[in-house]
Parts: C-alpha cells; structure tokens; sequence
C-alpha cells in the first residue's frame, strides 16, 4: 500500500478487530496487512501500549499443545474505538471531499 498508518490508526484498526472478537497477535497481524505492509514484530509494541492503557486485556489458551496469547477489549477498549471511530467519520468524509473536488470548509 502508498498509505501509511500513523499509531493513532494503527490503535483504531487493532481495537476494531478485536471488538468484532478475541484474536492473537498473528491474527490480528494478517488482517492488517490488507490495509499496511506494515511487519508483524510492529504490532506487539502496540498491543502492550493498548494493554498498559487497559484498552485491552489478554489470556492466554491453548492451540496444538501450545499457548497462545490472545487479546480481548475492555469497556475502555470499546469507549476509545467508539472515539476514534467519530474521528475516523470525518476524517474520511473530508479526505473524500478533498480529493472529488470539494474545496468548501466544512
């Protein structure tokens, strides 16, 4: 992708998806990669500054004799995506109207 995310869209992406469900970090990792090249060992430092936030909590469960760390989000967690997910609205809403010719300042 040309895009880059900056970390406050990088927050939104990983909280959307674990409030849609419960997911590890490599999960969670492929499903950003639709949107970013951005490498999995990226995404760890995030999900403890969302973990340090109480954005998200995590347990751990058993996957083919092994343990695997899995991430769910808190009432914090869902109040913040709810937050950033205004902000996202119009964002997006803007950047549209930018780049299909509306120049007015709404």
């Amino acid at each position: 992708m040309t895009f880059t995310l900056n970390a406050p869209m990088m927050d939104f992406l990983v909280l959307s998806i674990i409030a849609e469900d419960d997911a590890y970090g490599y999960q969670i990792s492929q499903i950003i990669k639709r949107a970013s090249n951005t490498k999995d060992s990226a995404l760890y430092p995030i999900l403890k500054r969302l973990q340090e936030s109480g954005y998200v909590e995590t347990y751990d469960r058993q996957f083919q004799g092994r343990n695997r760390k899995y991430y769910r989000i808190t009432s914090s967690g869902r109040q913040r995506q709810a937050e950033l997910l205004q902000e996202w609205e119009k964002y997006k809403f803007i950047i549209d109207n930018i780049v299909k010719g509306g120049f007015d300042n709404e």
